[in-house]
């Protein structure tokens, strides 16, 4: 009987080890969180959203083993306000973060940032262990205050805004938008922590350095869960490239930046499965707006979608979304719901089991129901906000402009009574008014509009 009793203990204490050691077990805890942001790439700029000739086979991949969805928005046409909105799950005009006083972004000299009420992502992860890092731009002000730690990062390495606006003396006429600049024109400082690391730093080792971090993070931290937040410097201009990417694509300066990140998500991928992490991991790789247009071949492409960067029209705030999660996410799945970065804040707190903030407006929904095939989308609407005026409403199929501006135009703003009207599934790049024949959906828009105005409060700009 004793024989028996130690065999049985001997069978279960080895079942347990198996256990303990497969990947299976990563479901006793918390999944970690991945979220790989381009800088100004365009909807139409990956291969597997049809560009012709930049080669993009590891998300190409990534979207074969996950999820490519055709409709993902930002809440911004630019970048600060839409890197705010997706650490905060909220439309950037309630915590100051729209822009104001003819300025869009933050700038070097900007005094404020994201105001350290709001709740990060990486702020609400803590309360459940996880550990934390910003790699890349961070964009959401300058000043030691506003950087990455004190919004929830244990970790920050990166730049602290866009890389042109270090600007070394006197630069050539459109010098970030040349295919070969020279790298001395700009003076970009690299951060660790809070404190200046490298200056200048060497552009074109940025992707690769980023990269190098980001894996070596997850690595230390392979035993807890984790939240890396990879917001990428390119395609922003000025463009550079390592010596593995550069001059090698079809497209020139910007597709070998384009390239580079390719790689970069690869490797990331690849390492997430080298440390059996990947069926226990949530990677989204997005872009924070549209392409920009004025930059010539050093912007990128919108696809069949209007305008780019700066704009609400499409081009400016559709972006390419790519969802991965082996075993969890059903391999080849092509998204055509509603969707958007504000998302992954309520997402990834529910994966978590964190509560959202109840002293506020969320504007997020949860896509976990989507995203494992349990559910539709929560989401029926998008708000097209330029700084702090609501220029468009998506509802379903149909979007109602009542301000059109082209990005970076000259021309003023062109008021719109009534609305102009499109419907995207018919016509995604925006090209027939289709007003007349809908007068019950200008009247639905219409209504939603005042709702959402009337309940809306807006905060201050902080910069």
């Amino acid at each position: 009987m004793n024989s028996i009793l130690r065999l049985s203990f001997f069978l279960l204490l080895l079942i347990l080890v198996s256990f303990g050691t497969s990947n299976s077990f990563a479901a006793v805890r918390p999944p970690n969180i991945v979220i790989i942001f381009a800088d100004d790439l365009g909807y139409g700029d990956l291969e597997c959203y049809g560009h012709p000739s930049i080669k993009t086979p590891h998300l190409d991949r990534m979207a074969a083993e996950g999820m490519r969805f055709t409709d993902f928005y930002v809440a911004a046409c630019v970048c600060t306000p839409s890197r705010a909105a997706l650490l905060t799950g909220r439309l950037p005009i309630r915590n100051g973060m729209a822009g104001g006083q003819g300025r869009h972004v933050l700038y070097p000299n900007s005094p404020g940032g994201l105001p350290l009420e709001e709740v990060t992502i990486a702020e609400a992860l803590k309360t459940k262990g996880y550990a934390t890092a910003c790699i890349g731009k961070w964009h959401l002000g300058r000043p030691k205050e506003f950087l990455p730690p004190a919004h929830g990062f244990d970790y920050f390495f990166g730049i602290p805004f866009s890389n042109d606006m270090e600007p070394e003396g006197k630069l050539p006429r459109n010098a970030s938008g040349l295919t070969e600049p020279d790298p001395k024109w700009w003076n970009v400082s690299l951060i660790n922590g809070k404190e200046v690391i490298e200056k200048p730093t060497d552009q074109a080792t940025l992707t690769k350095r980023y990269t190098e971090e980001a894996i070596r993070f997850i690595r230390e931290n392979k035993k807890k869960p984790f939240f890396l937040y990879l917001p990428h410097t390119f395609p922003h201009v000025p463009l550079f490239a390592s010596r593995d990417f550069y001059g090698k694509s079809a497209r020139g300066i910007y597709g070998d930046t384009v390239e580079e990140l390719d790689w970069s998500t690869g490797q990331i991928l690849q390492a997430l499965q080298k440390e059996k992490l990947d069926k226990n991991t949530l990677v989204v790789f997005t872009s924070d707006n549209g392409p920009w247009l004025v930059k010539d071949l050093t912007g990128g492409s919108g696809g069949l979608l209007r305008d780019g960067k700066g704009g609400t029209w499409e081009g400016g705030m559709r972006v390419p979304a790519i969802a991965w999660w082996p075993g969890k996410i059903k391999a080849g799945t092509v998204n055509r719901e509603l969707a958007g970065t504000m998302d992954l804040f309520s997402t990834a707190l529910s994966l978590a089991g964190v509560e959202e903030p109840k002293d506020r407006i969320m504007d997020g929904v949860d896509m976990t129901p989507m995203l494992l095939g349990k559910g539709a989308s929560k989401r029926d609407m998008h708000f097209f906000y330029y700084g702090d005026e609501l220029y468009a409403i998506r509802k379903g199929q149909f979007k109602a402009h009542f301000v059109t501006h082209d990005g970076y135009s000259k021309e003023p703003p062109q008021r719109h009574d009534p609305p102009a009207l499109y419907h995207l599934g018919h016509d995604p790049s925006e090209k027939f008014n289709v007003a007349p024949q809908y007068p019950e959906v200008i009247a639905q828009i219409l209504e939603e509009r005042e709702k959402h105005e009337g309940a809306m409060v807006k905060r201050e700009p902080v910069y």
